[in-house]
């Protein structure tokens, strides 16, 4: 009996393409999704410390929805590094304006705050409408519950 444990090993690790509608879904429930699938943990050689991950695209951001009341309330808050300078921009704004990202930011948030979770983001494509540019890597699709 084999009493080791798996480990993948940097090279040897296959990614896939995955294509996500976020169309009239909730945009946390969509960026968990993404997040799981940019990580890697719906795969059996899921490493800690590897990039197992695969890439995913994120369409119709701008058909999203927030539940609750938090298209009223929710506020995206960022730093100049100046006095004084902190930006507040409700989350209505931010669907209207940028929808890819505030998509963007909530996947960032469910990924690692270390070089590895960078590394992940960059496998992430996140679109407003139903266009993308990534047909030649022939995605797969990805339903969300």
């Amino acid at each position: 009996m084999n009493n080791t444990t798996y480990s993948a090993k940097k090279g040897e690790v296959e990614s896939k393409w995955y294509i996500i509608d976020a169309a009239d879904k909730p945009l946390g429930r969509v960026a968990t999704e993404a997040a799981k699938l940019l990580r890697g943990k719906h795969k059996p050689t899921f490493t800690p410390n590897i990039d197992t991950g695969d890439h995913v695209i994120i369409i119709n951001c701008k058909d999203t929805v927030l539940t609750g009341n938090k298209l009223n309330q929710k506020m995206y808050r960022h730093h100049s590094g100046y006095i004084g300078g902190m930006k507040e921009v409700p989350a209505s704004v931010m669907l209207d304006k940028n929808p890819g990202k505030a998509m963007m930011l909530a996947v960032k948030g469910m990924l690692p705050h270390n070089s590895l979770g960078r590394q992940q983001l960059k496998k992430l494509r996140v679109y407003a409408g139903s266009e993308h540019e990534n047909q030649a890597q022939k995605p797969e699709i990805w339903e969300v519950k």
